[in-house]
């Protein structure tokens, strides 16, 4: 029975993030009332309290408390939409008890989705504003009353319903479903299928497909955890079946999947909520972040192919390899394109990015229909296939719904209390005027806070807290805040607490910690690439074209050399040589202007001649990882026989 209410919930969500990017959102305290009544309820029933245990019961009848309450809370907002904006009434008691079901609703959601982390620093957001008088020094304030943050959070808004719900309503949900009914209708086997092509057969071939398919579908996912659950049980048995180290499996499919949260079109569906904070288009942030994030997925392609030749990492074999033909059917192709064709028709026609969305969906639709008909498929199988779509988009909400209600509460009690603006003084009052001191103390305080986070909400908490440090002392509110994206983003890799490490970790059945080493040194230039945005602005497009191409040749020069370093690549055959060459290539890199790039790169070029040269003196030995694995193995299979599961799940 569970199910099938959790399935009915999750396409009344569905079909309402459906009809209201077709027509547009109802009134703000409507749509944001509704969808958070949804995303509740369906989360009451994915995450049942004591599910599976023998107090099942005492946890049902609190699912139910949760939900009346939020049902009746939800519902009177939306039925009181004009009186609350309009007048702004004062707190009533009932009013308390509707802001406390609500609060206690989505931070308990949040803790059975995603742990204790971020319910407790909701808490702890909210107990400041409340018993702030009570803290000595700078970070104390006059504190307020349960009447006035229960105005602030719930009769109006600027609380519960304020601009992140009122962003994750409307424009996340429709790329979500956009997201959804794209893998749904084939394009999620055809992201696979494209990776395993462009990738499989050079060195660290089965790594490199991990990196493109992580990214394909990072794109448009708003999570680096779920991205790993997704592709990662597809690519970490592919590594592991190749014979390539478990820890390294784990380490490249979550740097993979992390990067796609960086990556246009969605950024883990942050640039939406980055284009309502700095009042940006979408289309001004996608442009920003695309440079840096091609200079992360270069820096984390040399390393791997690097990586490979050393360590003899081998390729995918030929018999679990699509065929040119049988990818780029048109059946598979066209639907992707269209897709693609109607989002970016909407985006550039300056249609609301909503709207946008929907233009993918239609399009979608509109072709994948066509082409199962014509294949004969049964037209229960079409439904199903549009239906699962719908049901999973809803279900997907859930996670991003909570966690954006959670933050608006804690950006709430920031801006109310003021500790946004107290902070960013002590920062730089540390710092100085020194302006990489003070991004460094930003840049490190966001991976503390964004750790056990998932990508969109360390965003928002970072962003309230830390990027006005950044523009304090001069810096461009864009690169400001696309700086302390890319260090909330980073958390989910970064020790201790990485979680899409953990999650890859537990998929290739190894311990952590050594998969966290691998995952930090592949995506160690996306450390670096936040500094570079200070150095450079142009990389996200501030400045005249010459100075993008500047930028943009520095950026180049700067991730290979540092990638090279980081993957321990012999040149000379000396190593205190090869990191002394590579480090002042690095060096040059970093200082702007034409002399020192053009300098950095003769070097680099150099370097790499000079190793080309050695490897051609020396016999082709095992360690350069250039011969093919034709070998049996010792029971007589070629390598490639264990891959039908690539096989069988394309067919």
């Amino acid at each position: 029975m569970r199910e099938n209410i959790t399935k009915l919930l999750a396409l009344m969500l569905g079909g309402l993030i459906l009809y209201t990017s077709a027509t547009g959102p109802f009134e703000s305290l409507i749509q944001r009332g509704i969808f958070l009544a949804l995303v509740i309820l369906l989360g009451l029933t994915l995450y049942p309290l004591g599910a599976g245990r023998r107090w099942r019961p005492l946890g049902l009848a609190c699912d139910l408390i949760l939900a009346t309450g939020t049902v009746l809370a939800c519902g009177y907002v939306a039925m009181n939409h004009e009186r609350i904006l309009v007048e702004l009434p004062w707190a009533s008691p009932r009013d308390m008890l509707f802001t406390g079901v609500l609060v206690v609703a989505v931070l308990e959601l949040s803790r059975r989705a995603i742990g204790v982390i971020f319910p407790l620093l909701v808490l702890a957001g909210l107990a400041y504003a409340w018993l702030g008088s009570a803290i000595p020094g700078p970070l104390g304030h006059r504190g307020f009353d349960l009447y006035y943050i229960t105005e602030t959070l719930y009769l109006g808004d600027l609380g519960v319903w304020g601009m992140l719900v009122g962003v994750a309503a409307t424009t996340i949900a429709a790329f979500v479903l956009f997201g959804c009914l794209l893998l749904h209708t084939g394009g999620g086997q055809t992201f696979m299928d494209l990776a395993l092509r462009i990738s499989g057969r050079s060195p660290g071939g089965a790594a490199k497909v991990a990196t493109v398919a992580s990214g394909l579908f990072g794109m448009v996912s708003g999570s680096a955890v779920a991205n790993v659950a997704t592709t990662g049980n597809f690519t970490i048995p592919m590594m592991k079946r190749l014979k390539y180290p478990a820890p390294f499996a784990s380490g490249v499919e979550a740097v993979a999947s992390t990067g796609g949260q960086i990556a246009p079109p969605i950024l883990g569906a942050a640039a939406f909520i980055m284009a309502e904070i700095l009042g940006e288009s979408y289309l001004r942030i996608a442009l920003a972040a695309l440079l840096p994030a091609i200079l992360f997925y270069l820096g984390v392609f040399l390393t791997i192919h690097l990586v490979a030749q050393r360590r003899n990492l081998q390729v995918v074999p030929d018999d679990e390899l699509p065929t040119w033909p049988e990818v780029l059917r048109p059946e598979r192709i066209i639907p992707i394109l269209a897709a693609l064709g109607g989002l970016f028709y909407g985006v550039l026609s300056g249609r609301s990015i909503q709207m946008a969305a929907f233009y993918g969906i239609l399009m979608t639709v509109l072709t994948f229909v066509p082409f199962a008909l014509l294949a004969r498929r049964p037209l229960r199988e079409i439904a199903g296939k549009l239906l699962s779509g719908l049901i999973d988009a809803g279900k997907g909400m859930v996670i991003i719904g909570v966690l954006l209600a959670g933050a608006q509460m804690l950006v709430a009690m920031i801006g109310m209390t003021g500790i946004g603006v107290t902070l960013a003084s002590l920062i730089v009052n540390v710092g100085g005027e020194s302006l990489f001191l003070v991004a460094f103390i930003v840049g490190g305080v966001c991976l503390i806070l964004g750790m056990g986070i998932p990508t969109t909400a360390a965003y928002v908490l970072v962003a309230s807290v830390l990027a006005p440090a950044l523009t304090t002392i001069g810096v461009e509110p864009l690169i400001a805040h696309l700086f302390v994206f890319y260090f909330a983003t980073l958390s989910v890799i970064t020790p201790p607490v990485c979680v899409a490490v953990f999650v890859a970790a537990g998929i290739a059945g190894t311990n952590w910690l050594p998969a966290a080493g691998e995952a930090v040194r592949l995506a160690a230039a996306i450390y670096v690439i936040p500094f570079l945005l200070l150095i450079y602005p142009a990389l996200a497009g501030f400045g005249s074209a010459f100075d993008i191409l500047l930028a943009s040749s520095q950026g180049v020069v700067f991730v290979l050399a540092f990638a090279s370093l980081m993957s321990r690549v012999a040149v000379t055959g000396n190593r205190l040589l090869d990191v002394a060459g590579l480090g002042l290539v690095v060096g040059l890199a970093l200082i702007p202007g034409w002399l020192t790039t053009s300098a950095a790169l003769l070097l680099l070029v150099a370097l790499y001649a000079r190793r080309h040269q050695r490897l051609a003196a020396s016999p082709a030995a095992p360690g350069t990882g250039e011969q093919r694995i034709a070998e049996k193995r010792p029971d007589g299979q070629s390598p490639g026989a264990t891959g039908m599961m690539a096989k069988e799940t394309r067919s």
